[in-house]
């Protein structure tokens, strides 16, 4: 139940701010996000959000062909007009997810957090950390969080297309949904 992928095993994904996941782009549609995942060997897992949150009102979940039911392996969450707005990639089995080198899924929250913050501060960008504790990335669209995995805990990642539209802060756009998910 708590079995972890090694990075070895993972699918390995990259992120550009506001505009793609792996193969998701922000704006896809669920069928073109449900043909890339298809594409990437992952199946739908279900498609609806039972708490909708600001502008997200559905959702999608994927898992790898051959994983059980339970494992969730990456989140997918849309606006009214269809269009994908967040992807959350699962810290136990999701793909692994690197900007420019940096992996963000399947680490060590605090060691994560503080490459984060050195990076952002690199670049020139203000590092926050929400109020929960989590390494937080506005300017990037990035929130991870942690998520447990028997006695330890690893990065979970929350990436969002713009939201300026509907929310002050990532923080903002996280659903209740995934808080649940701890």
């Amino acid at each position: 139940m708590w079995s972890v992928i090694v990075d070895t095993e993972r699918a390995q994904w990259s992120f550009v701010p506001f505009e793609t996941v792996g193969p998701l782009r922000f704006g896809m549609n669920i069928e073109e996000v449900a043909t890339a995942m298809g594409a990437q060997g992952f199946n739908s897992t279900h498609s609806s959000m039972t708490r909708p949150h600001g502008a997200l009102v559905q959702q999608a979940g994927f898992r790898s062909k051959d994983a059980p039911l339970y494992e969730e392996t990456v989140t997918t969450y849309y606006r009214a007009s269809g269009d994908l707005t967040a992807v959350v990639v699962d810290a136990l089995c999701g793909p692994q997810v690197c900007i420019d080198g940096l992996r963000l899924v399947g680490r060590v929250p605090s060691e994560l957090a503080e490459e984060l913050h050195g990076y952002a501060e690199d670049r020139g960008r203000l590092p926050t950390v929400s109020v929960e504790g989590d390494a937080m990335l506005d300017e990037l669209g990035l929130l991870v969080r942690a998520q447990r995995a028997s006695d330890i805990l690893l990065s979970r990642a929350f990436f969002v297309a713009n939201f300026q539209d509907w929310a002050c802060t990532v923080h903002d756009c996280v659903p209740a949904d995934e808080w649940d998910i701890r």
